[in-house]
């Protein structure tokens, strides 16, 4: 095989999607984790993929799907193809991630091509292209962004971000306009994934000073047009931005966050991004809230991210490929770093894309020094990082694998905490879930989700009274929470509190006002109640919402049975067991309504 010939970028080419299959393989079977079921199990606007109104119109409330209108769509893809059946979702998500590191690996080589006089064989550019996006497809730390479900939101845009700097250098080679269409439609598709794309336009405008037209003014003097296209794609990121109201309230400047008490935390954040990068381990799925209380925590991680941003200054003049770099790693992580989030002050996935320029600067200065023998240390990188990756994602296998993990690893993250509590009580085990909830509510007294699982465990421990205390915390806290608006009805139906259930159950419907089930569990709080002609409007709108939610066309039948209408109740009855056979109150209450039916006669 000739060096340097197509055939070889297709032989690194098929190496990169090999390996990274390979590595993948054992995500297949992941469960949804974390806020996935919120995003997929719980959205009804991915249920029919060809109504893109409603598909492009994700569910507000701080959801990972908000105001990403292409991530809905392509969990509305899934949804068409498997339903909540996980392995279509994995398949994607590695297809996503397969393209990426293809995308990397042709951005790197066409670029050193630029830098560097071909050699004899024209070898070298592939070779170190493919050690810079193998090395970087294998990496553990991207497990986060492509067996994690929902992470898909970094991934997606990642690829889409790569895609509109392949697209333009492909452009400025050929000349050709598909191509400048193409790094445009994958401009506007990225800043509809994920907020992060933001930075895209600038950073192909740098990409074009550095390794096309040498300065800014002859970038923008050949390449004016496309540069004015990428930036207007800003229009409609800060339409979807502030659409979602700062993402739900979950991340802005005015979430009651000080800006200041924030940026101190992404000192070190930063310095732990580059470890990782560096020495993957300890892996954390979910690092919390980790507020800095002193400033000598804050110094020493200040004066080396300053150190690296000063030296990324100094290189765009003197080292601009260099420089390129370093300004690619910070604007990556500009956003997460510099708005200030309510729930995570480190989160691994982050460093999806930011990964690449760290990576690239590595093996360039490796390369730089050993030259050819280099390929081996970093295929040796490479099969090292693959195989942690194939480690890693055995801790995702399931809920409780992965929150005892993360616990294991912080013991004081709160939300990690009530996460395994709550594993902990699905598996019946309520002495040990009990420990882990309570730890969540000393941590964190005002975590909501920790409240109200509290409130879940003392139910089931028969203690609903006083559950009763803990819900209502919850909802001072947080009083738009649907799952507490609705255990707390149920609680208050055990307790014979009709009223206070009819207004929970009334708020659920408000939250939740696409749930058929929602609907069916007002109308049958406001029967018991007495309010029987209130009652059939929500059983109408339960099966309009869900024509085949046979428990809606029983306690429908009922509501009419009590109203003296048992030859109505009969056509609901029957269609209730039409739709599940198996319904035994369906058929004793038919049989109930056709007796009356027949005195009535």
């Amino acid at each position: 095989m000739k060096a340097g010939s197509p055939r070889l970028t297709v032989t690194a080419g098929g190496a990169i999607a090999a390996a990274t299959s390979a590595v993948y393989l054992n995500s297949f079977t992941v469960p949804f984790l974390f806020d996935d079921p919120s995003s997929i199990a719980d959205n009804p606007t991915i249920r029919h993929l060809w109504r893109f109104s409603r598909v492009l119109a994700p569910p507000h409330g701080g959801l990972t799907v908000s105001g990403r209108p292409v991530l809905n769509l392509s969990l509305a893809i899934n949804y068409a193809v498997s339903g909540t059946n996980v392995w279509s979702y994995h398949a994607l998500n590695l297809a996503i991630h397969l393209c990426a590191g293809l995308v990397l690996f042709g951005i790197v080589r066409r670029t050193l091509e630029r830098m560097w006089s071909r050699d004899e064989n024209g070898h070298r550019a592939t070779f170190a292209a493919l050690a810079v996006a193998l090395w970087w497809s294998l990496h553990p730390l991207q497990t986060e962004s492509v067996t994690y479900v929902v992470q898909r939101a970094e991934s997606l845009m990642g690829l889409f971000y790569l895609l509109t700097l392949y697209g333009f250098i492909r452009y400025v080679e050929a000349g050709r306009r598909s191509w400048a269409a193409v790094c445009f439609l994958s401009c506007m598709l990225g800043m509809a994934s994920k907020e992060v794309m933001v930075s895209a336009p600038a950073i192909v405008f740098l990409y074009d000073r550095t390794f096309v037209s040498e300065t800014f003014a002859a970038a923008w003097r050949r390449h004016r047009g496309l540069h004015v296209a990428l930036a207007a794609t800003w229009i409609l990121l800060a339409c979807l931005v502030f659409g979602t109201g700062n993402r739900g309230g979950t991340s802005g400047f005015d979430v009651g966050v000080g800006w200041t008490q924030y940026l101190a935390t992404q000192f070190p954040a930063l310095i732990g991004y580059l470890r990782l990068a560096v020495w993957p381990y300890p892996l954390v799925f979910d690092h919390g809230t980790e507020w800095v209380e002193h400033a000598a925590i804050v110094i020493p991680g200040a004066l080396i991210v300053m150190a690296l941003a000063a030296g990324t200054v100094w290189a765009l003049r003197r080292r601009p490929a260099l420089g390129f770099c370093g300004i690619f790693f910070f604007a990556i992580l500009a956003p997460t770093s510099l708005v200030p989030g309510m729930r995570q002050t480190m989160a691994e996935h982050r460093m999806y894309l930011a990964l690449a320029p760290v990576l690239a600067v590595a093996v360039m200065s490796i390369y730089a020094r050993v030259g050819k023998r280099s390929v081996i240390l970093f295929l040796a990188l490479a099969t090292g990082g693959g195989w942690l990756t194939v480690q890693r994602n055995q801790d995702y296998r399931t809920a409780f694998t992965l929150w005892s993990d993360t616990v294991e690893k912080r013991p004081e993250n709160a939300w990690a905490q009530n996460e395994l509590g709550s594993e902990l009580l699905l598996m019946g085990r309520q002495g040990e879930g009990a420990v882990h909830l309570q730890e969540a509510l000393r941590l964190a007294p005002g975590l909501a989700i920790a409240n109200n699982n509290y409130a879940n465990l003392l139910v089931q421990e028969g203690r609903p009274a006083e559950a009763v205390a803990y819900y209502e915390r919850t909802l001072r806290i947080t009083p738009d929470y649907a799952d507490a608006h609705y255990n707390l009805a149920k609680v208050d139906l055990q307790l014979n509190r009709l009223p206070e259930a009819v207004g929970h159950f009334a708020a659920v419907v408000r939250l939740k006002p696409d749930s058929a089930e929602a609907q069916d569990n007002l109308a049958n709080a406001l029967a018991q109640s007495g309010r029987l002609e209130e009652a059939i409007p929500h059983y109408e709108e339960a099966l309009r919402l869900n024509p085949n939610l046979a428990e809606a066309q029983n306690n429908w039948g009922n509501v009419l049975l009590q109203e003296g209408r048992p030859h109505e109740a009969i056509g609901h009855y029957e269609e209730a067991l039409r739709l599940k056979p198996d319904y035994a109150d369906a058929r004793y209450n038919l049989e109930l309504a056709r007796e009356q039916a027949s005195q009535k006669n």
